[in-house]
């Protein structure tokens, strides 16, 4: 009977400790990729992703770098309250033409994953010439 009954108190005790909120920050993403489909040469080939930290601890991100320098993250230098959401701004260098595949690794104090990584993709394609732009009365050359 003695062992029975601590037992049930060991059960208790165990379910007790691992019913205990997790400590410390979180960070959740609204969307991981973002796809700029098709887009002209040197169009705006900006995005945000949008964060919240559901944690129960300020959330610190320490660096968010880019898989090479054509893509530049802007990331908040302060912390992140738990329940407020912010903006990692990425600016892609869209006068290269051909597929985007590129990738923004964001380093923080998360306690489950401290490191996410963000995708932005699409197409650049050359800018089409629109006769508007096309100069009227320019000489020929002969």
């Amino acid at each position: 009977m003695k062992n029975l009954f601590l037992m049930a108190v060991a059960v208790l005790f165990s379910t007790a400790i691992m019913a205990q909120p997790e400590e410390g920050p979180e960070i959740e993403f609204e969307k991981k990729v973002h796809d700029f489909g098709d887009m002209e040469q040197h169009g705006d080939a900006s995005c945000e992703f949008v964060f919240t930290n559901t944690g129960n601890e300020p959330l610190i991100i320490s660096n968010a770098r880019g898989s090479c320098g054509c893509t530049v993250p802007q990331w908040p230098r302060k912390p992140i309250a738990p329940g407020e959401s912010e903006t990692i701004k990425v600016k892609y260098d869209s006068k290269r033409l051909g597929p985007i595949n590129k990738s923004v690794t964001i380093t923080s104090n998360a306690k489950e994953n401290p490191t996410v990584v963000l995708r932005i993709k699409g197409k650049i394609e050359e800018a089409k010439t629109s006769p508007e732009n096309k100069s009227e009365g320019a000489p020929v050359a002969q």
